[in-house]
């Protein structure tokens, strides 16, 4: 099986374009050959158009299936502060009880500056 061949952007909002401003409406598999495109294709640009115009509720808007990335990307960030700012804590507590013999001060600076060094 060939690989999905990948269509300019530009190429992608002048088919929409051109069948959403056709009256009557073209039947897509013509408009597709006319275009050179995959029929199954300018269906999907086309379907993605009309729920991002808000005419279509059986599919997510473009912000909508971008959200969850940039919420997942959020998070890892969120989860590596998160690292440094627990090893940071067992530092200082390490520095500020001197009398504390169970932890042992050198392997929390170690793991400190790999934290840091990582973030």
């Amino acid at each position: 099986m060939a690989a999905p061949r990948k269509y300019s952007l530009e190429l992608r909002e002048r088919a929409v374009r051109m069948y959403r401003t056709s009256d009557p409406k073209p039947q897509i598999k013509k408009l597709a050959v006319d275009l050179g495109v995959h029929p199954e294709a300018l269906r999907g640009w086309i379907r993605q158009a009309e729920a991002d115009a808000g005419e279509r509720d059986d599919r997510l808007t473009t912000d909508e299936r971008a959200e969850p990335a940039a919420l997942r990307k959020e998070n890892v960030q969120l989860k590596r502060a998160n690292e440094v700012l627990r090893t940071a804590s067992a530092f200082f507590a390490a520095e500020l009880c001197a009398t504390r013999r169970d932890v042992d001060r050198e392997v929390v600076k170690g793991h400190f500056r790999q934290v840091v060094a990582a973030a």
